[in-house]
């Protein structure tokens, strides 16, 4: 049995995944605390996004253990691991992936609403969540009538809004000019921390990178903790 490193909320053992011929990781590594932001650093097609969705429950790999809060991820059926997403995780993509035929504040609460929470309650919760990232004057347009750095923090708020323990977060600004990626991700950061939930960051870009608490580069399928590297 896998033993997670004093205080790991999710941690990752000698994980392996094949595509083919390709080694998508190959013995890859990683432990989060909770509240720790990790940024997971590489170059494109290193294994980073890979590593984000076996972690996440999205991916099962090859072989290798994946422990969160003490439970085996790996073992989990279909359903446990589905679950696991709609109640522990949340998830910020590159792109945003927004419903575009429902308003911001619905997006916001659509997470709440398949967990089965009523509509006004979900909708309240999402509005207090878009309140905190700036957001909330845009709670009747459609994700085509905002901005894209407005968009992603609507879809920040829509991944904070359970209350998870550990936030994906996969590029989150590579759509995003500069100023945009910034703001971003100071309130990503801020508003994450501000309920302990721990960060998994998967990006190529040292100044998203410098918001972690920690970084570990994977390289050909292999990871490296940096702080522990000499």
């Amino acid at each position: 049995m896998t033993t997670s490193p004093p205080g790991s909320l999710l941690t990752a053992r000698d994980l392996r995944k094949t595509y083919g011929h390709t080694h998508a990781l190959d013995g890859a590594e990683f432990s989060i605390q909770p509240g720790e932001v990790v940024a997971v650093m590489g170059p494109s097609g290193s294994g980073k996004s890979t590593l984000l969705h076996c972690l996440a429950g999205i991916l099962p790999p090859d072989s290798g253990s994946i422990t969160y809060n003490g439970r085996e991820v790996t073992t989990m059926s279909d359903a446990q691991r589905s679950a696991l997403r709609r109640s522990q995780f949340g998830f910020v993509f590159q792109f945003g992936q927004l419903v575009p035929e429902l308003t911001c504040v619905e997006n916001v609460a659509l997470p709440l609403r398949l967990n089965g929470t009523s509509r006004k309650e979900a909708e309240r919760a999402a509005l207090g969540w878009m309140e905190r990232l700036e957001v909330d004057d845009l709670k009747g347009k459609r994700p085509g009538e905002v901005s894209g750095g407005q968009g992603q923090r609507v879809a920040v708020a829509r991944a904070l809004v359970t209350g998870p323990r550990v936030l994906f977060a996969d590029e989150p600004t590579g759509a995003l000019d500069s100023n945009n990626g910034e703001r971003v991700m100071e309130l990503l950061t801020d508003a994450a921390r501000s309920t302990n939930a721990a960060i998994v960051l998967v990006t190529h870009e040292t100044r998203v990178a410098a918001y972690s608490d920690r970084e570990i580069v994977v390289r050909d399928g292999k990871s490296r903790d940096m702080e522990h590297a000499i």
